[in-house]
């Protein structure tokens, strides 16, 4: 398939035209060169003046929640971008996949203005040999790679399964094991596990949580999620001695040490991985097998016998022991809408004395979580150089609601009376952590009415709570998106026009379409506006800035052509 790499901005001007060919699901294909002129424009969308909404005014049928009061400043700072990864950039045999075609695409990467790439470290492939065995060898050709091309890396320490939730799918044929692990009283070869998740934990973590299956998160049903180990036991040393905070901790440090030479000067930023898809959350609404289906309200995760342990020690805490036997009984199934449940629906369970109870005990268990493995990642990474960030799920269905139904099982106790992401930016602030949200390019009118989305309602609280704490905001989009629409909303929302402006964007994913003609040339123009704090761009660029692979003086071009090959 011949691919076109272009600019909308006339940032090529060559006489002639040059190809070169490279095969890979993930790279460029045939990248041709060619005198192109600016064919759309991407302008960010900026709102009037808004008034403070009033409850008053808010309609039955769809209620705006958590009323700001936004004013218009001007906000000119660059706002760098980074470029995400394929998942599968390491291979399951620890090198780098397919260095030549990785090779050609930084340097389109680097030629179109993005600052860097991110990339995750996955547990299961680096310490898949054992405990305390680290293979980091393929994340350091990346490293290397990526300094020559002058870029810098986000590096996110990924101790989830990849695959199983939208956007975290790669194909890979991983191990083979006899053993035999049991989930809800099933027999599954690891084989079998394995052909169902793309990159699972660790294979001698899977032979414990086969002893032991109350280490992964389970629902009401006795499902069990082997996605990410259940916070329930972050204390205990059920990893062969080892507690899971010890093991993540240890696998921090051993990336450190590796890296030591980079951090701070390649590697700016750690993004710390604290559940599933990397996001302090619980794996509320899985994917994988159907279990949940858009826009389902997702299920509680707190029935592994940790978390049960720990509800029941809070309930007799508070002279409730009944309360601390279950989970809510009413709040439904993970493809339900909130009306259709006791517990969620506008006057629910959820709003009572027993739900404000629950739900603060439940959405204080995942702070807890955060807050110990952000305090490992600090005394770790300090001194390096590196900034910290943490990953936050941007749950925008059902957020017109009163319940919020939606972010409530994920472990956000943000509803109609209360504002659940203002305790986690304060946590983050706590350790100097950079606050990374998707869902950065979603706008209202896109989503189905019946849904009661609000992404862009959302985004403007996370904004106004990161400015109240005081910490730093970054973004990512949610889905995979090429239009200028979408890139026109992150640069709205990447203003300082309500709460806080962004200090970074991470674009969500590096793959074949985008290098395709008009996806790539909106790639490249919106990592302008970005660089630019947002400004329109021009009619015309007269710096004639030479866009394109490897654009190296005429005497190169062989040499380029060869680092391209795969």
């Amino acid at each position: 398939m011949a691919l076109t790499l272009r600019s909308s901005t006339s940032f090529i001007n060559l006489k002639e035209t040059k190809s070169f060919k490279t095969s890979d699901d993930h790279f460029l294909a045939t990248v041709s060169f060619a005198q192109i002129k600016p064919s759309c424009r991407l302008r960010p969308k900026y709102s009037m003046s808004m008034q403070q909404v009033s409850h008053e005014k808010i309609s039955e049928k769809k209620e705006k929640l958590h009323s700001l009061t936004i004013s218009h400043t001007e906000n000119n700072s660059k706002v760098p971008v980074y470029v995400m990864l394929p998942l599968d950039t390491v291979t399951h045999g620890g090198n780098l996949n397919k260095p030549k075609a990785m090779n050609a695409s930084l340097m389109a990467l680097k030629s179109a203005g993005v600052e860097g790439v991110m990339v995750d470290a996955w547990w299961g492939l680096v310490e898949k040999d054992g405990p305390l065995k680290y293979n980091w060898e393929g994340y350091f050709e990346l490293v290397q790679m990526v300094e020559k091309h002058g870029l810098k890396l986000q590096v996110v320490m990924s101790f989830h399964q990849c695959g199983g939730n939208v956007g975290d799918s790669c194909r890979y044929c991983i191990y083979k094991y006899d053993s035999v692990m049991v989930l809800e009283n099933i027999k599954l070869t690891f084989l079998n596990v394995l052909n169902m998740f793309s990159i699972p934990l660790p294979p001698w973590v899977l032979e414990e949580i086969s002893k032991n299956p109350d280490l992964v998160y389970t629902d009401r049903s006795g499902r069990r999620n082997p996605e990410y180990i259940s916070l329930g036991c972050d204390s205990m040393p059920v990893l062969r001695g080892r507690t899971p905070i010890q093991a993540y901790t240890d696998y921090m440090r051993s990336f450190r040490e590796r890296f030591r030479g980079y951090l701070g000067r390649v590697i700016v930023e750690i993004q710390v991985g604290m559940g599933p898809c990397g996001e302090l959350r619980y794996p509320s609404y899985p994917e994988s097998n159907g279990t949940w289906k858009f826009p389902g309200i997702g299920e509680f995760q707190c029935y592994d016998k940790f978390m049960r342990a720990s509800l029941e020690a809070a309930a007799a805490a508070m002279g409730k022991k009944d309360w601390g036997k279950s989970g809510p009984h009413d709040s439904g199934h993970y493809k339900q809408f909130p009306e259709e449940t006791g517990f969620f629906r506008k006057d629910g369970t959820w709003n009572t004395e027993y739900g404000q109870f629950f739900l603060e005990w439940y959405s204080g268990m995942l702070l807890d979580h955060g807050d110990r493995l952000l305090s490992a990642a600090k005394g770790t990474f300090q001194g390096t150089g590196a900034k910290l960030s943490g990953k936050v799920a941007g749950i925008h269905w059902h957020y017109n609601t009163r319940s919020h139904a939606a972010e409530l099982p994920a472990g956000y106790y943000n509803t109609r009376h209360r504002d659940g992401y203002l305790p986690i930016a304060r946590m983050f602030s706590k350790h100097g952590v950079v606050f990374n949200f998707t869902c950065m390019e979603m706008r209202d009118s896109q989503q189905p009415e019946h849904a009661n989305c609000s992404p862009e309602g959302l985004v403007r609280q996370v904004k106004m709570v990161t400015k109240t704490a005081r910490v730093e905001l970054a973004g990512e989009n949610a889905l995979e998106r090429y239009d200028s629409c979408a890139y026109a909303q992150v640069l709205a929302t990447s203003r300082s026009d309500s709460g806080s402006g962004l200090s970074a964007f991470t674009y969500l994913r590096m793959n074949k379409r985008l290098f395709e003609g008009d996806n790539w040339r909106n790639l490249v123009e919106f990592v302008k506006n970005m660089s630019e704090g947002g400004r329109k761009i021009p009619d015309s660029d007269t710096r004639g800035t030479n866009l394109y692979i490897g654009f190296i003086r005429n005497k190169n071009v062989e040499k380029t052509k060869e680092a391209a090959l795969a």
